[in-house]
């Protein structure tokens, strides 16, 4: 097995770092602005409609705190540990396995990069994710909101997203090499 390293590794390399960044960043602003505080709304006009929120709260599941009801040793094992191997998996597929396609290595990137972000509040937060943001919409008594998230799992479904493009829109059903 031979590594590959072309300009597109330096630059998925680069998008990976700094979603890790911007991630750590904004979660350690919330902390110091958000925590033990209600929520901010925006616009304020909006209320009760207001499209997006911040308010601070911990996840100790995955997405929309799936697996939180877990015990503590088994939410350990599969949302630090295996996530982990995951990573890992895909970090290696990045530089060892040739010719894969720039949106895959994109989707890679991000998804790399949002579970990273989630993984190093599992080690140093005991096992908690830091949420802060909320998006909804509303008219008259209607309402729809997603829940709670940060940067992380942003960049993750956006990952998740361009690798399904990839696969079933950008290259559909050609038999021809990627």
């Amino acid at each position: 097995m031979q590594i590959h390293f072309s300009r597109l590794h330096i630059i998925v390399l680069l998008l990976l770092i700094v979603i890790l960044a911007l991630d750590q960043v904004t979660k350690i602003t919330a902390i110091k602005y958000l925590k033990g505080k209600p929520g901010i709304h925006f616009p304020e006009s909006w209320t009760p409609h207001d499209l997006f929120r911040l308010t601070y709260t911990e996840n100790t599941g995955a997405f929309l705190s799936l697996g939180s009801q877990l015990p503590n040793s088994l939410r350990f094992w599969l949302f630090t540990v295996l996530n982990s191997i995951v990573l890992f998996i895909l970090l290696v597929l990045m530089f060892y396995k040739p010719n894969l396609p720039t949106i895959t290595m994109f989707s890679f990137s991000l998804i790399i990069s949002g579970g990273l972000g989630n993984i190093i509040d599992r080690i140093f937060r005991d096992g908690k994710v830091v949420d802060f943001m909320n998006i909804g919409i509303g008219f008259g008594s209607f309402s729809l909101r997603t829940g709670i998230f940060n940067i992380a799992d942003l960049a993750i479904v956006i990952g998740l997203i361009l690798l399904l493009v990839g696969e079933f829109f950008v290259f559909g059903n050609t038999n021809s090499a990627r």
